[in-house]
């Protein structure tokens, strides 16, 4: 496995994280909505709304002035602690009655909306900074519609800006704003100096960031670097100008006639203008979520630390344990993510899931594969030399066959059919070639039949291993057994021949180094060692002592039963004659 690849893959998906990839961003604030909790309805608030029968019923919109005239009494009248017209009034009124108006908003609380556009701004007093002396960068006003000035001169005016975040929703909305002239307060701020009764709203700025938001007698208001305030979406109360619920509540008036005001996208829905500055409202008297001006580096930590476990994960653990502890891991990630954003606070763990589940796929598929490809080469390695159990047994754990090897105490056979010479003098090289395979199948057949391992061929001659690649009990025994039966084998075997073959046959036992002798991806299983020596050589000494079989001291110490001990033999690399034994 190239273990480089998991490396690269953090390195690249911390980018986005960095350079703020509009994709996350988009991820990160549908995982903040699924996940906040919308608390319950103050009692404080309620909404009016001017329906399509009240516009219709009034001849049209714009509604006459006379007549929001007595909607403001009669509210005043019903108990209403104040009044949020969530309306411009950018011209005079038709029929004349924006004095009375004017007069009716004087008689109690009252808020009236300016919008963004045109090329004027709204009053900027009020504003009171308290900081270090670096200016403070905030949201900038793209100009004002204001309303006439009877009416301004009347009530508190409010701008109502609804920014929308990346993915076109409104979620954050802006309590105060820059304008060339100053800051200009929000429609909900200037709601909240009127329920305090202040005059005043105080910004501390620190390194150019806000850092507090006050409004006297009511209370510090919690927003972000930049004057924001996150909206809990709560589903405030409704009244309509027949039943007037209004007692000690402040009221929303809206119009949500068609054509009159826009519908605003949200995360709970489309709402008019009124709905969710009242909703707005409903938030500044609770905790509301809110994203750490340090959420970056938080987010990058968590996603360094999820993707770090998730590559521990995967490189200590099998296929099996690596799904296992990324499902756990990611699991704990989603349940503390979870904990943060039901507790207001905004941090994002999605990426860092999404991650880390892209890393382990990736790993697991590599590793997946590169298993793969081993089971193959185990196979194609072994298929022809060991049973298919045992080659089954070697593809499900292949360290057995790690490069280098091991020292083992193992029994090692080896064989060499005599007599080919002269049926090659004989029979055609087909004929020669089909009794040649036909002898080292039966001797690969006792082989395998007994638990050894084919090593190798060499001519008419065959090396078997007993005990390697997979431990045997008693494979002295089965290397002799082996040996006996295939010398049977082959004495059946010359029945077919037109020329009589033998076999010799040496066996010996002794510790070698057994494993794989070769590159990663070109091996050879094979063993070394001075017990191999022995038993190739004392095959070669069959033909001299008169005999089939020769087998070891070793070996011979292991079986159950008596042997025939045979004269002592001299053979190449010992000095001393070996003590051999035939059966």
């Amino acid at each position: 496995m190239k273990k480089w690849y998991s490396y690269v893959a953090v390195a690249l998906l911390t980018v986005p994280l960095l350079f703020n990839w509009q994709a996350h961003e988009v991820l990160k604030l549908k995982t903040f909505d699924a996940f906040v909790q919308i608390p319950e309805p103050s009692g404080w608030f309620v909404t009016l709304d001017i329906t399509e029968d009240d516009v219709a019923a009034a001849g049209g919109w714009p509604y006459p002035r006379q007549d929001l005239a007595r909607i403001q009494l009669d509210l005043l009248e019903a108990g209403a602690l104040g009044v949020g017209w969530v309306v411009a009034f950018p011209q005079a009124d038709r029929f004349g009655g924006d004095k009375a108006f004017a007069d009716a908003l004087l008689q109690g609380p009252s808020v009236i909306a300016t919008f963004e556009g045109g090329s004027s701004y709204a009053p900027t007093t009020g504003t009171v900074i308290l900081g270090d002396g670096i200016p403070i960068q905030a949201i900038e006003a793209q100009g004002v519609i204001g309303n006439v000035p009877v009416l301004a001169e009347s009530a508190y005016q409010g701008l109502a800006v609804a920014r929308t975040d990346v993915d076109n929703l409104v979620r954050r909305l802006p309590l105060l704003l820059q304008t060339p002239d100053g800051w200009t307060p929000s429609f909900g701020i200037q709601v909240m100096k009127m329920i305090g009764g202040a005059d005043t709203y105080i910004i501390k700025g620190q390194q150019g960031q806000i850092e507090e938001l006050t409004v006297p007698n009511y209370a510090q208001i919690p927003v972000d670097s930049i004057g924001r305030r996150w909206v809990s979406w709560v589903d405030t109360p409704r009244t309509t100008l027949d039943e007037m619920d209004v007692q000690d509540k402040f009221v929303f008036v809206g119009v949500s006639a068609k054509g009159v005001m826009p519908q605003i996208a949200t995360p709970v829905g489309l709402l008019y203008p009124h709905e969710i500055q009242a909703a707005l409202a409903e938030s500044m008297t609770v905790d509301v979520p809110a994203i750490p001006g340090n959420a970056l580096l938080y987010e990058l930590l968590i996603l360094l630390t999820v993707l770090t476990l998730t590559i521990v994960i995967i490189r200590t653990l099998g296929l099996v344990g690596t799904l296992v502890g990324t499902v756990g891991l990611v699991s704990l990630t989603a349940v503390g993510g979870w904990y943060l954003v039901v507790s207001n606070i905004l941090i994002d763990v999605t990426y860092s899931i999404l991650s880390a589940i892209l890393i382990a796929v990736q790993e697991f598929y590599l590793r997946f594969n590169e298993q793969f490809k081993l089971r193959q080469l185990i196979k194609k390695q072994f298929e022809h030399y060991l049973d298919p159990k045992q080659v089954a047994r070697l593809q499900d754990n292949p360290d057995l066959l790690q490069l280098g090897g091991e020292k083992r105490t193992c029994t090692f056979l080896f064989t060499d059919v005599r007599g080919f010479t002269n049926l090659s003098e004989k029979l055609s090289p087909e004929e020669v070639t089909e009794i040649m395979n036909k002898a080292l199948t039966v001797q690969v057949e006792c082989i395998q039949a007994h638990g050894g391992m084919v090593d190798k061929f060499i001519g008419d001659a065959c090396m078997a291993i007993f005990n390697a690649p997979l431990e045997i009990d008693e494979h002295e025994k089965r290397a002799v057994a082996c040996a006996q039966d295939m010398r049977t084998a082959m004495r059946m075997l010359q029945k077919e021949l037109p020329e009589p073959i033998a076999i010799g046959i040496g066996v010996n036992t002794g510790e070698a180094v057994i494993g794989n002798m070769g590159s990663n991806n070109r091996f050879d299983y094979s063993a070394i060692g001075d017990a191999v020596n022995t038993a190739a050589r004392l095959e070669s000494a069959t033909k001299e002592a008169g005999v089939d079989i020769l087998i070891g001291e070793t070996t011979a110490k292991k079986m159950p039963f008596d042997l025939t001990l045979l004269a002592p033999i001299k053979v190449k690399g010992k000095a001393k004659p070996l003590k051999v034994y035939t059966v």
